[in-house]
């Protein structure tokens, strides 16, 4: 498909954006004079004959990560500051060409995957009003699935790469840990968090994730020795949290995965990844979101957000003995957990149990937040990658079904190719 020109690119975006007067997607846009230059400049670099392999593309980045010049807020006002350098993976995304137009709207200090935890106001939902818009990432998320820009970075700790995808019918990559650079990122967990990217399609999230990565705009491909093995769990370990159609739709969405790759199903049990998954609210490994910004909340209550607040004030409360006795827990869960590498060469699971209404969050913040991080929560404690794809037709009021494939550390290419097939 032939690119748009880098100020074609812009122009699009900039009317996108002025169209939609919905509040909550974007915390600050650039001005539109210094867009239109720096798709200028692009176009300078190209007739020079540089090879640019995101020129034509335009980005948001998730407002806790540094853009020079533009504030960094966290979703917190009364933490902005303003940076003079662009976080590596931003400044990696620019010199292959894209124009960043702005930082978009954050669950505050990344932690919810609702979208509804900024004083900015919650974020909607690109397409489906009623539901959440998902995150920490929303903003990021729905920039992209609304059409205001062509991919945007986010960050991923607990979900927040994958749920805001599978709420607005869009890929969502989240890398290997440390696969791209966290510096300029304001820190949830920093031994956990990712740096992860939004597209509307697998290709595209794809090519910015390995940019950002300093891989190049190498094409992901599929390298096995035999066919390709997916590990489903047992259908009793899977929970759809009462919706009635959540199986059927994930059995639907597998079979097409299945069809088109002619891969080999293997059962799984998912116990010891759902096991490790509910350590990282439910253990002491949330103490590292206090020891990140802990101080500022404990100093600033009247600034933070209602529900964001008490998390991590109590976070900073966990005794020291318990992180031990959750690290030894890890280790064992995580020996059990990787006995399905030996059979299998990608884990396939349901992207969020269910979508649940605004309403629902707003009546049970934490009940809601941590149902959609069932089949999240355990990657990044496990060290695993995954690509979060739509699969199938969005209804009138439901996006796509959204699958989220896993692999092992370094798998990202495996995964990518494997997604893009159908994405």
């Amino acid at each position: 498909m032939t690119r748009a020109t880098p100020t074609a690119a812009v122009e699009r975006s900039l009317a996108a954006i002025a169209a939609d007067d919905r509040v909550g997607i974007w915390i600050s846009v650039v001005d539109a004079g210094e867009a239109r230059a720096l798709a200028a400049a692009v176009e300078a670099r190209l007739a020079a004959g540089e090879a640019l392999p995101l020129a034509g593309l335009t980005v948001g980045v998730k407002d806790n990560i540094d853009v020079a010049g533009l504030p960094t807020t966290a979703g917190c006002p009364a933490y902005a500051y303003r940076p003079t350098e662009s976080a590596p993976a931003v400044a990696a995304l620019q010199r292959a060409g894209a124009v960043v137009l702005g930082k978009t709207n954050l669950d505050q200090f990344a932690t919810g995957l609702v979208g509804t935890r900024s004083p900015f106001g919650a974020c909607p939902n690109a397409h489906w009003p009623s539901l959440v818009s998902g995150g920490s990432s929303s903003g990021s998320a729905v920039a992209v699935a609304a059409g205001h820009v062509d991919l945007a970075l986010g960050t991923d700790t607990a979900g927040s790469g994958r749920v805001p995808a599978a709420a607005n019918g869009i890929a969502g990559i989240k890398p290997t840990r440390g696969a791209i650079p966290t510096t300029g990122v304001v820190p949830a967990c920093p031994s956990l968090d990712c740096v992860s990217v939004f597209a509307v399609d697998v290709a595209t999230a794809d090519l910015a994730a390995r940019v950002a990565a300093g891989t190049g705009p190498g094409v992901a491909v599929l390298d096995l020795p035999g066919p390709l093995r997916l590990a489903v769990p047992h259908p009793g370990d899977l929970d759809f949290d009462g919706d009635p159609s959540g199986a059927a739709r994930f059995d639907a969405a597998l079979q097409e995965l299945v069809d088109v790759t002619r891969a080999k199903v293997v059962d799984v049990d998912l116990r010891p990844f759902l096991d490790a998954g509910r350590l990282l609210y439910e253990g002491a490994f949330v103490a590292e979101r206090y020891a990140a910004v802990g101080a500022f909340v404990d100093g600033h209550p009247d600034d933070v957000d209602p529900v964001v607040g008490p998390i991590i004030a109590a976070a900073g409360r966990i005794p020291a003995w318990q992180l031990f006795a959750d690290l030894e827990r890890l280790r064992a869960l995580g020996v059990e957990a990787a006995a399905t590498w030996i059979t299998a060469d990608v884990l396939v699971v349901p992207s969020v149990p269910r979508l649940p209404t605004v309403a629902e969050v707003v009546a049970e913040p934490l009940v809601t937040n941590s149902m959609l991080g069932t089949y999240t929560n355990f990657v990044n404690l496990l060290d695993l990658a995954a690509v979060t794809l739509p699969v199938g037709p969005a209804g009138t009021a439901l996006p796509p079904t959204s699958l989220t494939l896993i692999g092992q550390a370094g798998s990202d290419g495996l995964l990518a190719g494997l997604a893009g097939r159908i994405a």
